[in-house]
């Protein structure tokens, strides 16, 4: 889909690996192919699949795309359009964003996910570190689900418990397992320094004001993230949202497949959110009853959509999609990946203007993300200044949060195309 689509805004060019010594370099050089090996490692592979597996990893970061060779894959007519402008480019050359799409998708094809009968539910090759994180967490679980069953009664402290929860939902996202194993002790979930200094913009008074204005429940979007203790997180701020009164829906988009190791599809949810009924601990059991009974009277709604493991910048959502999240009072947007998506994953100036660049999206929007990736909009002049030598490593660490909150349609922004 053509750049143009971005309205108004001149587009910067795209991360690429080829920018040697950044984290983008890093990230395919390194990380992918530690990545590639995990995956060997916590699997069983029958032979085939594991050398195919083992010729994915070989080719990065050197050699060149080629398109993807599952046909029958329900994407696969989408993805021979990605692939086209990057093939004979390497790994490095394609642009970041297309590269990690494609290689998690390559694993898929690797381990041949959409094969004809294939038990999709036990071929998810990331479902060890799914399971791990979650079950590494029960003691926070245990307490965050307790902290919103207290919420509940207390029904004139609405806007103190969306902060919170928000807040939540914000460092919950910490817990990313492409960059942390679920079994390393230094998984930054448990770092001690998540607290207010380390919101780079805090938009959280607006977004509660935003939310509780209305005097009648509203429809609440949220683009999920990770699976485990973050999509814990998100669970809670919906059944809280729906359950107080302060949103009548809620939709939770989903990834259609898995993808950049814990992002997290619709099976994950599900399973999820019967862990949480069948917990023996009763504050879980309460918040994971609840969320089946929503499931079923169809006010919480898991949608997938192929759009979100695509390599797509998000003013190319497709029509569908787009008119569907128009109905939203609020739309969340968890996590880096999405973030990333959000800005093209383009080399804005870090003083850009957030609201300016996502004037295309087609509804309110909330981005909830904690640094993960050389790319921010909406800092302070000073900030830009001074957090490089607050902290060198602050764009990737994940110890930096950000709660911004734009209005597109207030702005005069329309969805692009």
């Amino acid at each position: 889909m053509p750049a143009q689509r971005l309205p108004g805004l001149p587009l910067p060019t795209a991360l690429r690996g080829s920018e040697t010594g950044t984290f983008t370099h890093y990230s395919i050089a390194v990380r992918l192919p530690e990545i590639g090996r995990r995956i060997l490692a916590e699997n069983h592979f029958r032979s085939h699949i594991a050398a195919d597996l083992q010729a994915l990893f070989e080719e990065i970061p050197d050699g060149d795309i080629r398109p993807l060779l599952d046909g029958y894959a329900p994407d696969a007519a989408d993805w021979r359009a990605y692939c086209l402008p990057y093939l004979e480019q390497t790994w490095l050359q394609a642009p970041w964003f297309f590269v990690e799409t494609y290689f998690y998708r390559r694993v898929l094809e690797a381990t041949q996910y959409f094969a004809e009968g294939a038990a999709t539910a036990v071929l998810d090759p990331f479902a060890y570190q799914k399971q791990q994180g979650l079950a590494a967490t029960q003691t926070a679980v245990a307490g965050l689900c307790h902290t919103v069953n207290r919420w509940l009664t207390q029904p004139t402290a609405r806007k103190e418990a969306l902060e919170h929860l928000l807040s939540v939902a914000l460092w919950g996202n910490q817990a990313d397992l492409s960059l942390w194993p679920a079994d390393n002790s230094d998984n930054p979930t448990h770092a001690e320094d998540v607290r207010q200094e380390h919101l780079l913009r805090d938009d959280t008074t607006a977004v509660t004001q935003h939310l509780l204005a209305p005097n009648h429940p509203i429809r609440l979007d949220l683009i999920a993230d990770n699976a485990g203790f973050e999509l814990v997180g998100d669970l809670c701020l919906i059944d809280y949202a729906l359950h107080s009164g302060t949103a009548v829906s809620v939709t939770l988009h989903l990834k259609s497949h898995p993808t950049f190791v814990s992002d997290a599809t619709p099976a994950d949810t599900r399973q999820t959110i019967t862990h949480l009924a069948q917990a023996a601990n009763p504050d879980m059991q309460a918040v994971g009853e609840r969320l089946q009974a929503r499931l079923a009277d169809g006010r919480l709604q898991l949608q997938d959509h192929f759009f979100w493991t695509s390599p797509l910048a998000m003013w190319e959502m497709p029509a569908d999609l787009a008119a569907n999240l128009q109905a939203a009072h609020l739309v969340i947007s968890k996590g880096d990946a999405n973030y990333r998506r959000l800005l093209g994953d383009r080399h804005w100036a870090f003083a850009d203007s957030f609201a300016e660049i996502v004037a295309y999206f087609p509804a309110p929007l909330l981005a909830l993300r904690t640094l993960k990736s050389e790319i921010v909009a909406g800092l302070a002049p000073e900030q830009v200044q001074t957090m490089p030598t607050r902290d060198p490593n602050w764009l990737i660490n994940g110890r930096w949060g950000l709660i911004q909150f734009a209005r597109p349609h207030e702005n005069g922004g329309t969805r692009a195309g």
